[in-house]
């Protein structure tokens, strides 16, 4: 490692690729991690630094990787490959207008936004979305921990806005028996399918979801949906370990759940549109929006009761949008609209417990 480490300073003080630098350092931060402290969110204030944190994140999305390998083929992992390349891209060029560091970030972005997408989308609108959520969801408010949402979902609801049939209606059958489809790239036209359990009760009501789909095939994936959100018992291992090593906050996949399990439960009892609690969690992208992209540090609340006012603001539009939206899906546009706010929630939290008195000297009154 102490020949790539000269090799990587080397190419750095080398005048003649300083147009270069900021790819180069990308690199050399995948090997080592930074050289200097963060300036700018997310602050990491425990022994858990940036490349540290980024690293976790990759490793609790493995499983459901790995399932969105075995589930669809191949192709899932060109369009993880994708997403990566289109974004990594972007992210490169604006670097080097700027002359700033590649931040890590982008390794937890780029690997998220594919898995949210249909198994059956087209390779270049994997580009389109992942560059769309990487400008305008970062870029333009000043690179990595300026941004106010997560560029992730940023890109996921323009595909969903732009192209509604192709991100809506063609969901593929996922194989979950033997080996899968490993030994398969293409989807067979007759494997095709718009019946996600979330359609499913959007058009045929409760007793048609709870009909046709066990808890047993939600929990591993036997059912349609984005690549994925559908292995959810590897989603939920993923978020407890991200709980148990501390690198999310536990308070806002709780408060999410939690509320759309509150409010699922009491609106069951009086609209016939409102699925049974469990069938809320376990169904669409709920589970993975709460582990993986509410919790995101630079979009959510850093206070703690802002965590909970985020999550609960959040599960509350999920449901909103589940029962009354024209989608059938609500959790991108929920959390979304919840990093609008965030900014607001930690002002007023902030502003609640730290007040001035009249010498101008800020106390806490807690």
């Amino acid at each position: 490692m102490n020949g790539l480490r000269g090799l990587f300073d080397n190419l750095k003080n080398n005048e003649s690729l300083s147009a270069f630098k900021p790819a180069i350092e990308a690199v050399d931060n995948i090997f080592f991690g930074p050289e200097e402290v963060t300036t700018s969110a997310p602050h990491i204030v425990d022994k858990n630094d940036t490349k540290r944190y980024m690293t976790m994140v990759i490793l609790a999305l493995l499983p459901s990787t790995f399932a969105a390998i075995y589930f669809y083929g191949w192709r899932a992992l060109s369009i993880i490959l994708v997403s990566y390349m289109a974004g990594g891209i972007t992210e490169v060029l604006f670097a080097m207008i700027r002359k700033h560091d590649i931040h890590e970030g982008f390794l937890v972005t780029g690997l998220i936004f594919p898995l949210v997408l249909p198994p059956t989308i087209p390779l270049w609108m994997v580009a389109v979305g992942s560059f769309f959520g990487v400008f305008f969801g970062k870029e333009v408010f000043g690179g990595t921990g300026r941004n106010v949402f997560n560029p992730a979902i940023v890109g996921r609801v323009f595909l969903s806005i732009a192209f509604p049939v192709t991100m809506s209606t063609k969901w593929a059958k996922p194989v979950t028996e033997g080996l899968g489809r490993l030994f398969n790239y293409a989807i067979p036209a007759d494997a095709i399918t718009s019946a996600t359990p979330l359609a499913v009760l959007k058009t045929g009501g409760v007793e048609a979801l709870t009909k046709s789909t066990s808890y047993s095939e939600l929990l591993f994936g036997a059912v349609g949906g984005s690549m994925g959100e559908t292995f959810r018992i590897g989603i939920i291992l993923g978020g407890i370990f991200l709980i148990i090593t501390k690198i999310i906050n536990w308070r806002i996949p709780v408060a999410y759940i939690g509320s759309v399990f509150v409010l699922s439960a009491i609106g069951n009892q009086f609209l016939p549109q409102v699925a049974p609690p469990m069938y809320q969690i376990l169904t669409g992208g709920l589970l993975f929006g709460a582990f993986f992209m509410a919790t995101d540090p630079v979009t959510s609340p850093f206070t703690k009761s802002g965590m909970w006012i985020f999550g609960i603001f959040a599960g509350l539009l999920t449901l909103l949008f589940r029962t009354f939206g024209g989608y059938v899906e609500g959790v991108m546009f929920s959390i979304l609209l919840a990093n609008s706010i965030t900014p607001l929630i930690d002002s007023v939290i902030l502003n609640a417990k730290f007040k001035p008195r009249n010498d101008g000297v800020v106390y806490n009154e807690n």
